[in-house]
């Protein structure tokens, strides 16, 4: 790619970027973040002149989304559920049909009072946060078994000013002593190990991806576990890929559970499942 020589305008900035093959949307996107401003002041200013440092920036940026770098580790930050977080390297990058399995939780937290909940490999927080923004009378755990994940989490809720209890450690290990839940939710590992999509993810944690193999292993240790964690009739809910609902779904019975469901996510795909414990 033919680097930008300057001085350049926000309109040849954006002509190069798609002369790069980067969708309008996304280069608008970067350089509004290049320039702290908004869409709308973008478009009324495409004849000013970016300085050095911001062309540097917008040209660094725009090498490495065409890389499959994403927006949200180049500008540090993406909206989930109405919240800002922050998001690394360390953690995978939200995705809106996970807000499905957040509106699913909310509904089974309908009627308790101060309801104890777990989320499992929390990642940037996005899920255990969106509970905690819209349950704050909720007592909310967040459990990641990479430090800097964790850190990140925390790194949010104090931001965003929410109270939740952060643990470090694989799964259950870390809540050793802990009363029971009245809801675990989980967005696990399940990507399966030889699925051609992770090259296009490679930027994003592999760990927090796939457990290799079929992508269920890791599932299927949470529906093993839970009942040892969860209160009689609390659910458990669990994210897992388009082609797995079936699988998931038999886990659930093997193990005990009852009303095992299904949610799709916003392109009408199985996107999660869950089941409650009768105890």
């Amino acid at each position: 790619m033919t680097p930008l020589k300057a001085p350049v305008t926000v309109a040849e900035a954006l002509r190069h970027a798609a002369s790069a093959g980067l969708p309008r949307a996304e280069a608008q996107y970067l350089l509004q973040a290049v320039l702290d401003c908004t869409r709308s002041w973008l478009i009324a200013h495409d004849t000013d002149l970016l300085s050095d440092t911001q062309q540097q920036r917008f040209q660094d940026w725009l090498s490495q989304r065409l890389d499959d770098v994403p927006l949200a580790y180049l500008v540090g930050e993406k909206e989930f559920f109405g919240l800002r977080l922050q998001v690394t390297p360390d953690t995978l990058v939200p995705r809106p049909d996970t807000e499905v399995l957040v509106q699913w939780a909310l509904e089974q937290l309908q009627g308790l009072t101060a309801p104890r909940v777990v989320d499992l490999g929390t990642g940037s927080g996005a899920i255990a946060l969106a509970l905690a923004s819209q349950r704050p009378d909720a007592n909310v755990h967040m459990v990641d078994v990479s430090p800097g994940a964790l850190a990140v989490a925390s790194g949010n809720a104090q931001r965003l000013g929410l109270t939740v209890h952060a643990h470090l450690g694989s799964w259950f290990q870390p809540l050793e002593g802990q009363a029971p839940f009245d809801l675990i939710v989980s967005n696990p590992p399940y990507v399966a190990g030889n699925d051609h999509h992770l090259r296009a993810l490679r930027h994003e944690p592999r760990s927090a991806l796939t457990p290799g193999g079929n992508g269920l292993s890791d599932i299927a240790h949470l529906t093993k576990q839970a009942p040892a964690w969860l209160k009689p009739g609390a659910w458990l809910l669990m994210e897992h890929g388009w082609d797995q609902a079936e699988s998931v779904a038999s886990l659930l019975h093997e193990q005990g559970f009852r009303d095992v469901s299904l949610r799709r996510d916003l392109g009408d795909q199985p996107r999660a499942s869950g089941g409650r414990w009768a105890g």
